[in-house]
C-alpha cells in the first residue's frame, strides 16, 4: 500500500508541476537564445560623452563631436545583414584631444593600455588601445553621430563603430563612457 501511495504522490506531483501556469509563463516569458542575444534594454538616449583618460574626465557634447573632423566607413551590419554607414569622430583623435597622443613619448603606455566603451544600458566593451589606434591597426574605430547622413535614432546619439570586427558585438550604442586605463 505504501508503494502505491507515494507512487500516487509522485504521479500528482509530476502533473502538478508539468501543468502548474507558473511554470507555463516562465516558459513563455523567458527570451530565446537568439532574441536575448538581440534584445536591448530600454534607456534614455545618450547626449554626451564622458572620456576619462588617467583619472581626468572630459566629458563632450554630440555638438562638440561633430564639430571635430569626421570620418566616414561603410561596415556590414552581421546582425541586419546590410551594410551601413557612419560617420563620425576617430577615437584615437578623441583619446588625443585628452592628453593621450599616439606618438614616441607615448608608445610604450599605449602598448599596455586598454579601455572600456560603456553605453547607457550599462552594456561595456573591452579594447587595447593599439585596437584604436589608426597607426597600428588597419581597422577604423570611430564614435558616431550620424548613419547615412541622419541621426542615430533607437541607437541614442552616440555609438561606438569598429570597422574591423566582423560581427557588431563591440559595437556600442547609446555610448556614454570611455575610460582609459593602463596595466602598470
Amino acid at each position: 500500500m505504501k508503494t502505491a501511495a507515494a507512487s500516487l504522490f509522485f504521479l500528482i506531483a509530476l502533473c502538478l508541476a508539468v501543468c502548474s501556469p507558473t511554470r507555463a509563463e516562465a516558459q513563455t516569458a523567458a527570451p530565446t537564445e537568439s532574441t536575448a542575444e538581440h534584445a536591448h534594454v530600454a534607456t534614455p538616449p545618450s547626449t554626451s560623452l564622458t572620456l576619462t583618460v588617467d583619472g581626468k574626465a572630459t566629458t563632450l557634447s554630440v555638438a562638440d563631436l561633430q564639430a571635430m573632423p569626421q570620418t566616414t566607413v561603410t561596415v556590414h551590419n552581421e546582425h541586419t545583414k546590410v551594410d551601413e554607414t557612419y560617420t563620425g569622430v576617430l577615437l584615437g583623435d578623441l583619446l588625443a584631444k585628452s592628453g593621450f597622443p599616439v606618438d614616441k613619448t607615448t608608445h610604450r603606455k599605449m602598448l599596455r593600455s586598454y579601455l572600456i566603451a560603456e553605453g547607457m544600458d550599462k552594456y561595456w566593451v573591452l579594447y587595447s588601445v593599439t585596437e584604436i589606434e589608426f597607426s597600428e591597426h588597419n581597422g577604423t574605430v570611430i564614435v558616431a553621430t550620424s548613419m547615412g547622413g541622419k541621426p542615430l535614432g533607437d541607437d541614442g546619439q552616440l555609438k561606438l563603430i569598429d570597422s574591423s570586427d566582423k560581427k557588431p558585438q563591440r559595437w556600442v550604442r547609446n555610448l556614454n563612457a570611455i575610460t582609459v586605463k593602463s596595466a602598470e
